[in-house]
């Protein structure tokens, strides 16, 4: 299956059940967006969710990993991470995981006091 195609199953029938779920071509990989905003990235056939050092420690008491890529000789990380396949397969908890990741990638309002 082509990263196209994988891209499209995820987002049509894995993540079918969240609204406002699309896919676009980055870097080699897809951008996952709810409602404009970034929360996951599909690379080499792996689906990742942003996370924060909360959610970050749930996805390494299920074996995750992180989203990792190689820059001047150097192993760089990001705050993506691996969704565990036993999520990805579970539509009724798979809300909630991108729940958690779109709450991290939502613009925060800012204030304007005088």
């Amino acid at each position: 299956m082509s990263n196209k195609e994988f891209a499209k199953y995820v987002v049509q029938d894995v993540l079918s059940g969240v609204s406002g779920v699309t896919a676009r071509a980055m870097f080699g990989g897809h951008g996952l967006y709810r409602n404009g905003v970034i929360f996951g990235i599909i690379i080499d056939g792996d689906v990742y969710f942003k996370v924060d050092d909360v959610l970050q420690k749930k996805y390494e008491e299920m074996g995750s990993k992180p989203f990792t890529y190689e820059r001047d000789g150097k192993v760089c990380s990001m705050r993506y991470w691996i969704v565990p396949s036993n999520i990805l397969a579970e539509r009724e908890e798979i809300i909630q995981w991108v729940a958690w990741s779109c709450a991290l990638s939502s613009p925060k309002k800012t204030s304007h006091k005088k």
